[in-house]
Formats: structure tokens, C-alpha cells, sequence
């Protein structure tokens, strides 16, 4: 998703739309929305700001990672199912400035 124009700051935009934020990577913020007790399933979200826009990914984790000789994640990415709806509640939320890219 993208947000432009940007008028609030992701930290606003995501506690307002129920995320929590998790830490800061290398120019993107993570925020998650937990749909369960014990961190899984979550909503998990990377936030990327360029001047007055504002890139979003989104995904569902249903568990965390593993890890050992290979790090897999168990996760949904596609545009449909939970995410797709999640993704529709947050462009009723944040309003026409929003658009799926």
C-alpha cells in the first residue's frame, strides 16, 4: 500500500489503526496487530517513508520463525484471504490518500 500524501507519522497512522510498534530496521519500522494470545497468529507491518509518502507491506505471520541450519517463515503475503481483508480495513480507515501499489 502507499499513503501520499503523508500527514501523519507511521507511528500515529499504525497505534490508530491498532499496531504496535515493534523496533526500526535499517530505514523501515515494523509495527504487529496481534489476532491471538502468544504473539501468533499477527499481523506484521513494514513501514518505508520517502519525503511525503509512506510504502507499506503487509503480511499475516501464523507462527514464528524457524530456525536452525535455515530460517523459514510461515507467513501469508498474497492479496487475499485475512490479508486482503486487513488490507481493506486499513484503506477504509486511512481514506482516499491510500492506494494498493
Amino acid at each position: 500500500m502507499k499513503i501520499s500524501p503523508l500527514t501523519d507519522n507511521p507511528l500515529t497512522l499504525m497505534r490508530r489503526a491498532g499496531y504496535t510498534f515493534q523496533r526500526a530496521e535499517g530505514g523501515e519500522q515494523s509495527f504487529v496487530r496481534e489476532l491471538a494470545r502468544g504473539n501468533y497468529p499477527r499481523f506484521h507491518v513494514y513501514v518505508r517513508v520517502e519525503k511525503t509518502t509512506a510504502f507499506i507491506n503487509l503480511h499475516l505471520d501464523h507462527k514464528g520463525h524457524t530456525y536452525g541450519d535455515a530460517t523459514r517463515h510461515h507467513g501469508e503475503y498474497e492479496y487475499t484471504g485475512a490479508v486482503k481483508e486487513e488490507t481493506d480495513r486499513l484503506l477504509t480507515l486511512w481514506g482516499e490518500r491510500v492506494s494498493i501499489v
